[in-house]
């Protein structure tokens, strides 16, 4: 199997030096996670949260979290044991706040970024399909000085239902008019692979900082925290399943209609 192998052009060299992503023919378009994969934003996050309940009396358990990590804030809340009484609203505004006031600390994850310049260097439209929130995400891709590099950014108001369930990766597709199957999304936690898989796309995660394939199925990563298993050689290639799921690919199928969502700010 032919790939092509994309030197990146990226305006900081240093991201892509150790890492040259390559992306199998036949691929039409990549869509990114945010939280996690473009940025390293789980401590920011983990901390935000954290000191958001502080005033309720109930602590975030880390080893929780990080399982948990890629769900909306809403969702996570709806699922912390103690937290079902207490007022969301309330702890999502400290929350976002705190997160809103150290946006400038994020860090990109290289490899992301590195095949982020790659696959715009050989003209594939990139896309963002986030679980988080438009008022953390848009701040958070302007601060990485990433905002030009995509021509549609997802969040989650922009469907019905969150992570696991495919929407937002289809909504993503259908933003940028490329079909599911033609288009490669990279993803860090096991929610978001399982998002994307739904969504019948190619998908590469993110494992401490770099790219490693997935199988067919979600079930080498279901129930996994973020960030585990073993990370790939140094070249973050796409494994041999990913590729041969590549040369088989069929035609263009039809992309599906967008959701309608209720807000989940």
């Amino acid at each position: 199997m032919n790939k092509r192998t994309l030197a990146s052009s990226s305006p900081h060299p240093a991201l892509g030096a150790s890492c040259s992503p390559a992306i199998p023919d036949g691929i039409l378009a990549v869509i990114f996670d945010f939280d996690g994969t473009l940025a390293d934003t789980t401590a920011n996050q983990e901390q935000s949260l954290r000191a958001a309940l502080q005033p309720y009396g109930l602590d975030l358990d880390t080893d929780w979290y990080r399982r948990r990590f890629g769900l909306s804030i809403h969702d996570l809340l709806a699922a912390l044991p103690g937290a079902r009484q207490l007022p969301h609203d309330e702890i999502i505004g400290r929350s976002r706040a705190h997160l809103l006031a150290h946006m400038n600390t994020i860090a990109p994850i290289a490899c992301s970024v590195a095949l982020l310049h790659a696959a715009r260097e050989a003209g594939l439209p990139c896309a963002v399909a986030s679980a988080a929130s438009r008022i953390l995400v848009h701040p958070g891709i302007e601060a990485l000085g990433l905002g030009p590099q995509f021509e549609a950014v997802v969040t989650r108001e922009d469907a019905a239902r969150g992570k696991p369930a495919p929407e937002l990766f289809l909504e993503a597709a259908r933003r940028i008019g490329v079909p599911p199957e033609r288009c490669l999304a990279v993803e860090d936690a096991p929610d978001g692979i399982a998002s994307a898989l739904a969504a019948g796309m190619h998908v590469l995660r993110v494992v401490d900082g770099h790219l490693a394939p997935t199988g067919d199925s979600g079930e080498d990563t279901a129930g996994l925290p973020s960030g585990a298993g073993v990370p790939m050689p140094p070249g973050c290639a796409l494994g041999l399943a990913a590729a041969r799921r590549a040369a088989t690919q069929s035609g263009p199928a039809s992309v599906p209609a967008p959701s309608t969502a209720d807000s989940d700010r």
